[in-house]
This record gives C-alpha cells, sequence and structure tokens, in this order.
C-alpha cells in the first residue's frame, strides 16, 4: 500500500468513526429528550388531573346550592298556594254570606252635632260604641269585598316575591 492508499483509508477510518460518534450522539440525545418529555407528559397528566378533579368538585358544590334553592323555592311556591287558597276560601265564604244575608257590612255614621261616636259606656248588644250605622246594599257589599280580595291577593304575591327575593340573595 502506497503513502496515498493508507492516507486514503486513514481518511475514510476517521469519516467513518466520526459518522458512528455522530450516530452515537444523536443517539444519546434522542433518549435525554424522550425522557424529558415523558417527565412532562407525565407532569401534564397529574395537572390535568387535579384541575379536572377541581373543576369536578366546584360543579358538585354548585349542583348542591342549586338543588338546596329548588327546594326552599318551592316549599316557598307551596307556602304561597296555601296562603293564596286558603284567603281565596275565606273571601268566597265571606261573598256567600253577604250573599245569603247572613252577614250585612255596614258604616259608621257620624254624628255632626256631638262631634263624637263614642258613647262613654259601652252597649250591652255589642261591641261596636257608634251610635248610628248604616247598612250597605248588597251590591256595594260585594264590590266591596272584591276589592279587598284584590288587595289581599296583591300582599300574598308581594310575600311570595320578597320570599323568592330573600332565597336568591343568600
Amino acid at each position: 500500500m502506497t503513502p496515498a492508499q493508507k492516507l486514503a483509508g486513514l481518511v475514510v477510518l476517521v469519516l467513518v468513526l466520526m459518522a458512528g460518534a455522530a450516530g452515537v450522539t444523536w443517539q444519546v440525545q434522542d433518549w435525554r429528550m424522550g425522557k424529558k418529555l415523558a417527565e412532562q407528559a407525565g407532569l401534564y397528566t397529574d395537572d390535568l388531573a387535579a384541575i379536572s378533579n377541581a373543576a369536578a368538585a366546584q360543579a358538585r358544590g354548585e349542583q348542591g346550592k342549586r338543588m338546596t334553592l329548588e327546594q326552599l323555592l318551592a316549599e316557598s311556591d307551596q307556602q304561597h298556594t296555601k296562603e293564596l287558597f286558603d284567603a281565596q276560601r275565606n273571601q268566597a265564604r265571606l261573598r256567600d254570606r253577604l250573599a245569603t244575608a247572613d252577614v250585612r257590612l255596614s258604616v259608621l255614621i257620624e254624628d255632626s252635632a256631638s262631634g263624637c261616636n263614642v258613647p262613654t259606656a259601652p252597649g250591652a248588644g255589642g261591641v261596636v260604641h257608634a251610635a248610628r250605622r248604616a247598612q250597605l246594599d248588597p251590591a256595594h257589599a260585594q264590590r266591596i269585598i272584591r276589592i279587598t280580595d284584590d288587595g289581599d291577593n296583591a300582599l300574598i304575591a308581594l310575600r311570595a316575591c320578597q320570599a323568592y327575593v330573600r332565597g336568591i340573595a343568600h
């Protein structure tokens, strides 16, 4: 072998060794990066699991609050319905008693001469102290009862709305 061939063989051998070293370097770097990526993937999975568990716990808490509020509102609605039904039943009973003349509505008549309707001693016949009363026409009495019915219904609805707002506010 000539020195030029030896030199060329040596150059080829150096190139092969360099190529092998580069391949090994790439392989080592690939292992290192793979290990780092696997660690990051594990941390990412752990973070996702923690976030998911926190979100699920928060959703369960909110659902519990919602269920409690719905239950309170249902109870409030039942109470409102019962009050409204009772008031309507009492109003219907009063209207029936007015219609059958079992009960008569009357108003106090002011005695303008004395300026006072209250006697010094109550009478034995009743608890009203006025000297004179005037009976109302049954039709007028029915209209007055309708007006008071509307007022009662409005008060019951107002209490229901206030209970709803108090339930929502808490």
